[in-house]
C-alpha cells in the first residue's frame, strides 16, 4: 500500500529534468515547527529563566535529563499539540524535536518518558513555582519594556475561569455557579495604547471555591509599580468584571493612583436610580421596535464604602422579536472622566480578555491540569 508521506517524485512538470524528493530516512517528523518554537525560545530566553528557579533534587550520576531540557520538552510538546504525558512515548524519538530541546537527533538523544515528566512536574515546590511565576512576570515586562518604550498607557486586565476536573486532584472543589468540580484560576492580561495584542503576564491556580479576587489585589500593588518604574511617562489603567467589586479592592486601587472601570453588580438603589432613563428607552423601544441604549453618571456609596464614588450606567432596552421588551442595566465603577458612553466603551474592552483565554484553553490545552495535587 501507498505510503502518503513518501511519495517519491515532486513538482513533475516544473522544469525539463525530473526532481526527485525521496521521504525514506528513519528520522523523520512531521512537526517541523517545533525547529523555529525552539530557536524562538532561545531567542527570548523563556524557558531558562523559568527553569533556573526550579531546584533539581535527583541524584546527577542517574540523571539523563536535565531540568532545562525537561521544561522544554512539555513546553514545546504542548504547544505543538500534545497535551497528554503519554504522548512522551511517540515524541521522545521525534528528530525535529529533539533538535528544538538542543540535542542532535537520534536513537541515542532520545527524550524524557511519561514517567520521568510525571515526577518532573510533581516535583517543585509552591516556593519553587512562585518564583517561576514572577520571573515570568519579569520576562513579559522586558519585552514590553524593548517594543513599547514610548507607551502612554498601560492597561491590566484580569480575569478568572473555570477549569473542570474529572479526577480527585487536590482542592479541584465543587462549585456551585458552573455546576461542577473544578478550578478558578486567575489570568492577567496587559495590553499597551491602542494595540490589539494582549500580553498574558500572570496565570496562577486557584481552588474550586475562590473568590473572583482572590489574589488580585496582591497582584496589583506588586505590578502596578513595576509598570511605573518600566514606563515613567504612562497611564495605569484597571478594568476587572463584577466578581473583583468589593471595598477592599477599590481602596487598593485609591492607594495605587491608577484609573480604573470595575463592573458593579445591580441592586435595588442602582436600579431605582436609573429607572426613568431606563423606562425612557424601554417606550422608545416599542415605538420603533428596535434595540435602544442610553447612559448616566451619578455619585453612588455602599454602606461599607469609604467614600463616594462615580459609577457609569448603561440603561437599555432589548427587543426581540415575538418577546416582551427586555430591561437591561449595567453599571461600572470608575475615576475616569470621560462621558458615561466613552467610559462603558473603555470597560467593554475588557471583553477580549475572554478572547485569550479560550485560545489559551483551545490552543495550548491550559485547563489539562490532571495532576493529582495541587
Amino acid at each position: 500500500m501507498a505510503h502518503p508521506t513518501r511519495h517519491p517524485v515532486l513538482f513533475e512538470g516544473l522544469i525539463s529534468k525530473p526532481i526527485h524528493v525521496a521521504f525514506d530516512t528513519d528520522l523523520q517528523s512531521s512537526d517541523g515547527g517545533g525547529l523555529l518554537l525552539g530557536a524562538l525560545d532561545r531567542g527570548i530566553g523563556l524557558t531558562a529563566a523559568l527553569a533556573a528557579c526550579l531546584v533539581d533534587r535527583r541524584d546527577p550520576s542517574r540523571t539523563r535529563h536535565s531540568t532545562l531540557d525537561l521544561l522544554r520538552q512539555g513546553v514545546y510538546s504542548r504547544a505543538l499539540g500534545y497535551a497528554d504525558g503519554n504522548d512522551a512515548a511517540l515524541l521522545g524519538g521525534d528528530p525535529a524535536l529533539q533538535a528544538a530541546c538542543g540535542r542532535r537527533p537520534g536513537p541515542e538523544s532520545r527524550l524524557g518518558s511519561q514517567p520521568t515528566l510525571s515526577r518532573f512536574e510533581h516535583a517543585p515546590s509552591g516556593r519553587e513555582l512562585h518564583a517561576a511565576l514572577l520571573a515570568f512576570e519579569d520576562h513579559v515586562l522586558r519585552r514590553l519594556r524593548r517594543k513599547h518604550r514610548r507607551a502612554r498607557l498601560i492597561t491590566i486586565d484580569l480575569d478568572g475561569t473555570h477549569d473542570p476536573v474529572h479526577g480527585t486532584q487536590q482542592l479541584g472543589l465543587f462549585n456551585g455557579f458552573y455546576d461542577c468540580h473544578g478550578y478558578l484560576p486567575l489570568l492577567g492580561f496587559l495590553t499597551v495604547d491602542d494595540h490589539p495584542e494582549p500580553w498574558l503576564f500572570h496565570a496562577r491556580l486557584r481552588s474550586g471555591r475562590a473568590r473572583q479576587v482572590q489574589g488580585a489585589i496582591p497582584l496589583l500593588r506588586r505590578i502596578v509599580p513595576r509598570l511605573r518604574r518600566s514606563f515613567p511617562c504612562a497611564r495605569i489603567r484597571v478594568r476587572l468584571d463584577a466578581g473583583f467589586a468589593t471595598p477592599r479592592l477599590f481602596r487598593a486601587l485609591d492607594r495605587l493612583k491608577v484609573q480604573y472601570a470595575v463592573a458593579l453588580p445591580g441592586n435595588e438603589a442602582l436600579v431605582r436610580r436609573v429607572a426613568g432613563p431606563l423606562e425612557h428607552e424601554v417606550a422608545m423601544a416599542r415605538i420603533t421596535g428596535e434595540t435602544r441604549r442610553g447612559f448616566d453618571r451619578f455619585p453612588y456609596r455602599t454602606r461599607s464604602w469609604s467614600r463616594s464614588r462615580q459609577v457609569v450606567a448603561k440603561v437599555e432596552a432589548l427587543v426581540h422579536e415575538g418577546r416582551q421588551v427586555k430591561r437591561n442595566p449595567r453599571f461600572v465603577v470608575t475615576n475616569l472622566r470621560h462621558k458615561a458612553e466613552t467610559v462603558y466603551g473603555i470597560y467593554c474592552g475588557r471583553g477580549d480578555s475572554e478572547n485569550r483565554i479560550q485560545e489559551l484553553k483551545n490552543d495550548l490545552e491550559i485547563d489539562r491540569t490532571s495532576c493529582r495535587s495541587f
